[in-house]
């Protein structure tokens, strides 16, 4: 969070060199309804979060395990991520981790804090249940 919030910081700086600029019109933050960059609901950008993270989390789980093929993994991890982000954008501006959602709604301040909660909830919902369903598969019982 602390990393994410410096880095926010870092774009925040440059963009407000920029005539005209206002954080509090977004900056980037994650939203739904009004907030959403296509008007998407909350029921739909929760949906788009947690299925997102769950999918995120079964790609890195599946390139990264002692099964997968050696070297792979970036670019599995990487093209995972920009489908992901191709797919969210225009519903929730894409967050599948809360440091990310975390950082820039300090900036923008108002509603972004206000639905913060989603884009804390829908990520750790995703990645326990990607978590539950590769133990499943592996065939774990502890």
């Amino acid at each position: 969070m602390v990393g994410g919030a410096a880095g926010a910081a870092v774009l925040y700086s440059i963009a407000s060199g920029a005539a005209g600029f206002d954080a509090s019109a977004g900056f980037a933050t994650n939203g739904y309804g009004a907030h959403s960059p296509q008007g998407y609901s909350l029921a739909a950008g929760l949906i788009a979060e947690v299925a997102m993270t769950f999918m995120f989390l079964m790609v890195i789980m599946g390139a990264t395990s002692g099964k997968a093929p050696k070297g792979f993994a970036p670019i599995a991890i990487g093209l995972a991520l920009v489908l992901i982000h191709l797919i969210t954008i225009p519903v929730t501006n894409t967050s599948v981790n809360p440091a990310r959602s975390v950082a820039v709604a300090i900036f923008q301040g108002g509603w972004a804090l206000q639905q913060l909660w989603m884009f804390l909830l829908a990520p750790l919902v995703g990645a326990s249940l990607a978590g539950m369903v590769q133990r499943w598969m592996d065939g774990s019982d502890s």
